[in-house]
């Protein structure tokens, strides 16, 4: 018995379309796996986070205070936090444009300047949040808690100078 080969083509092309169908269900659905993944529910009030720069700087502070005072200056840090974020997220949004007007083609010399005076508009507001954070938490410190306070930053440690041999 001989098998012709037009019986032998359909076969082969069968199992090829079948393992090409396999193949693309799989990858439909790893492509439905990885969508639902990165586009879950997100929360429709921001959960007010201070980023590591302005929480490790204000923490910085209150670790030189004496304990009672350096829990006044965390809560008050807790209790602002928003205000920060949102300070923070102004100065980050006006850094962004200012990048896109330096790249902007043509180049604007006038949307550069305008985007720097929003940039040092939001890092002044930004400081100032900071400020306020921290003139309202020494509010309630003791004059021990405050005179630290006004030690900050502390001295740095002077590094003896390099031997010089001739």
């Amino acid at each position: 018995m001989s098998v012709s080969p037009q019986a032998l083509g359909t076969g082969y092309s069968r199992w090829l379309l079948l393992g090409s169908l396999t193949l693309n269900l799989i990858f439909a659905g790893a492509a439905t796996v990885s969508l639902t993944r990165h586009s879950a529910a997100v929360p429709l009030e921001p959960v007010a986070h201070l980023s590591h720069g302005a929480e490790h700087r204000l923490d910085r502070i209150a670790t030189t205070l004496p304990e009672p005072d350096a829990q006044i200056m965390r809560s008050f840090i807790r209790a602002q936090a928003a205000k920060v974020v949102a300070a923070q997220a102004d100065l980050r949004v006006s850094q962004d444009d200012l990048r896109a007007s330096l790249r902007a083609k043509p180049f604007n010399p006038a949307a550069v300047r305008a985007a720097m005076a929003e940039t040092s508009a939001a890092r002044d507001n930004y400081d100032q949040v900071l400020q306020d954070v921290i003139a309202s938490a020494a509010a309630k410190m003791s004059p021990e808690g405050r005179s630290k306070l006004a030690d900050w930053p502390p001295p740095r440690p002077q590094h003896p100078e390099p031997m010089i041999t001739q």
